[in-house]
């Protein structure tokens, strides 16, 4: 097994590990009132994929220090995510991509049954890359192109003549875009969307990267896959003939202001969460409001799992790591949701 693909392989043993030496609230300045979280129990929930346990930490360390007893986080697939909070299941995901789970809330009652006010992290990209060498060599510049039975036959993998695409986990977002888009750009009988488990898909993708053969995936960031393969350097990413998305987002023109057209929109990342808990709880409502962390500082965090700090342990570090270098920023959303409790 290799390394990146040991990195997805976390367990909820080990994250109970590290999730239950959070530190309890709390400062003496609080300690001496009732917090507001207190007797209250709070459930998380995160995408299938590791790399989404440092922002869900980091509002699960926010959360206790207003009292709330957090319970471990439970890795389930976006759309039932989304389900399991509006009905009272669990209480809130920090990985909500917005517009891309449009859908998927919508489908679960929307603004009804769910929150997602703030912008938790803002400016996540995603799309399709090629690596350089084979884009300058055949000016491959768009997706359409694959359509060429002899451009797609050069990111064959497993001899049918058609390019696989390292493409997205059932049940993601992106997977919906993907299918959708194969078939808008009438790319069917030239490509396949492989599927399964991204993690061990990206790294047979690095290692035939590394090996000098064509490749073709998907990804987005914040995340580590772009500080291994650097787009510009290593990889470029292809544009889309034309904007053309599924569901809630097909009225979505995704062309840049600068011209360019990726397939894709810039997402921000909201904490969604229950709505009848975020009425009745102003001081989570009001952190999740408030709380924001830098797409770069995910990046960051993730590279450091790609490279070998993956376990319970290390991302725990990590988040007390960023806690410390911005304490005052954290203490400032704990007095802020202090006060809004006592409104």
């Amino acid at each position: 097994m290799s390394r990146i693909h040991r990195t997805q392989r976390l367990t909820f043993n080990l994250l109970a590990a590290s999730l239950l030496a959070l530190p309890l609230a709390t400062s003496a300045a609080t300690t001496a009132v009732q917090l507001p979280g207190t007797g209250i129990s709070v459930q998380p929930l995160q995408n299938t994929i590791a790399e989404a346990t440092f922002q869900t930490l980091l509002v699960s360390r926010a959360l206790q220090k207003l009292g709330y007893d957090v319970a471990l986080p439970k890795e389930i697939a976006p759309p039932t995510a989304h389900v399991a909070i509006s009905n009272g299941d669990a209480t809130f995901m920090a990985d909500h991509w917005s517009p891309l789970h449009e859908d998927f809330y919508v489908n679960a009652g929307g603004d009804a049954k769910l929150s997602r006010t703030g912008v938790y992290s803002d400016n996540s990209a995603q799309g399709y890359l090629i690596d350089k060498a084979t884009a300058t060599q055949y000016k491959i510049t768009n997706l359409k192109q694959l359509a060429d039975p002899k451009i797609a036959k050069l990111f064959d993998t497993d001899g049918d003549g058609k390019a696989d695409l390292t493409g997205c986990d059932p049940g993601w977002g992106c997977e919906a875009v993907i299918e959708h888009q194969l078939s808008a750009f009438q790319l069917r009988d030239s490509v396949t969307h492989k599927q399964g488990s991204y993690s061990a898909l990206i790294a047979d993708t690095i290692v035939r990267h590394k090996e000098g053969k064509p490749i073709f995936y998907y990804t987005w960031t914040p995340y580590w896959v772009s500080g291994v393969m650097r787009p510009g350097r290593d990889v470029v990413w292809l544009e889309v003939p034309f904007s053309s998305l599924p569901g809630e987002q097909s009225k979505i023109d995704t062309q840049l202001p600068n011209g360019r057209n990726y397939g894709f929109v810039v997402n921000q990342q909201n904490i969604v969460a229950n709505k009848q808990f975020i009425l009745d709880n102003p001081a989570a409502a009001k952190l999740f409001e408030l709380m924001k962390l830098p797409m770069a500082d995910i990046s960051a965090e993730n590279m450091r799992m790609m490279n070998g700090e993956n376990s319970a342990t290390d991302i725990a570090r990590h988040t007390d790591g960023w806690i410390k270098a911005h304490q005052r920023v954290f203490d400032g959303w704990i007095a802020q949701s202090l006060a809004a409790a006592k409104k």
